[in-house]
């Protein structure tokens, strides 16, 4: 059977359990903390860390993915302090999250950039793959893009294409960032294919922002999963609209093209605490268990369905590579 790197060692894809396939652990602003380190307790937000991942395990989730990248202040040795402590497996990810324009430390490296040379980024995302990341020997197990509202800008193709190579190179699957409501999986879809990835490796994200069941028709029939990934961000979509959007899906036969999940963090510095608890309090891991799956078997979603969407296709996916 195959195996998926998680942060805490190999795993066989039979163990994986239920998936949460689009989270985080910490999202971390690393030159703001440098700078003012009293916004940042390592024990504390271990430990915080600690207790909702056992929380988690009690719902009923056994394993999350972590798609923090570059971009998004990835901290791998953050990131096992949890996992050694936590009963929920933590599978890591690589990539590059920005909406539009790389770090100038990248912008100016590579083909036809100031400084030339070979494409830094799929080199960096196939080491992070294939040795570890940043020394410690923990290899990801999936990469990760954005494509956003300013669409595929010179440098959002670059990291497209080098994902899709990296891909190639490595065989592990592809999860992404998306505005759905743009339609950017379909931008995804088409650069992807052009560099000869099997789109039934890719999971196109934040595909449940979207109610629009024509678009999410056409990523399916191009043969990828959909990420039905931000449960709990009700200011984006209403939970209502979300669970009717799986629900109509499965009723055309497609619980085994979407995955589940809230993309929620156990600490985010970008959303303040006090906010995030007043304006979104369903943003949590535990909300898929305790007010997803009820509405959904309300909708008329069977348990079997359920199961694929949180069980099956996860595996099937890190069972691919």
């Amino acid at each position: 059977m195959a195996k998926v790197q998680t942060v805490t060692g190999e795993v066989d894809c039979r163990q994986l359990g239920r998936v949460l396939m689009h989270e985080h652990v910490f999202v971390i602003n690393h030159e703001y903390q440098v700078n003012y380190p009293e916004t940042w307790d390592d024990d504390e937000r271990t430990a915080d860390a600690v207790n909702k991942l056992v929380a988690l395990k009690s719902a009923g989730i056994d394993t999350i993915v972590d798609l923090t990248v570059l971009g998004l202040g990835r901290d791998i040795r953050r990131v096992r302090a949890v996992a050694e402590k936590s009963p929920v497996t933590i599978i890591a990810a690589t990539g590059f999250y920005t909406f539009a324009d790389l770090p100038t430390y990248l912008r100016v490296r590579g083909p036809g950039r100031m400084f030339g040379g070979e494409e830094p980024l799929v080199g960096m995302f196939v080491k992070d793959i294939t040795e570890g990341i940043a020394g410690t020997g923990i290899r990801a197990g999936i990469l990760k893009c954005v494509t956003d509202a300013p669409g595929v800008t010179p440098d959002i193709e670059r990291i497209l294409r080098a994902v899709a190579r990296a891909h190639l190179i490595t065989g592990v699957p592809i999860s992404t960032h998306t505005d759905a409501l743009a339609e950017r999986g379909l931008d995804q879809q088409k650069i992807f294919a052009e560099e000869g990835v099997d789109l039934g490796a890719v999971v196109i994200g934040h595909s449940g922002d979207t109610d629009d069941l024509d678009y999410l028709q056409r990523l399916i029939d191009a043969g990828s999963y959909l990420g039905m990934d931000r449960f709990g961000l009700d200011g984006i979509m209403t939970f209502e609209k979300r669970v009717a959007t799986v629900a109509a899906l499965v009723r055309r036969g497609y619980a085994s093209r979407m995955v589940l999940s809230h993309d929620t963090s156990c600490h985010t510095q970008n959303v303040p605490d006090d906010y995030r608890a007043k304006n979104w309090p369903n943003w949590q891991f535990q909300h898929i268990v305790d007010d997803v799956v009820p509405a959904l078997l309300n909708a008329g979603v069977a348990p079997r369905d359920i199961e694929t969407m949180l069980v099956d296709n996860p595996r099937e996916i890190f069972t691919a590579g």
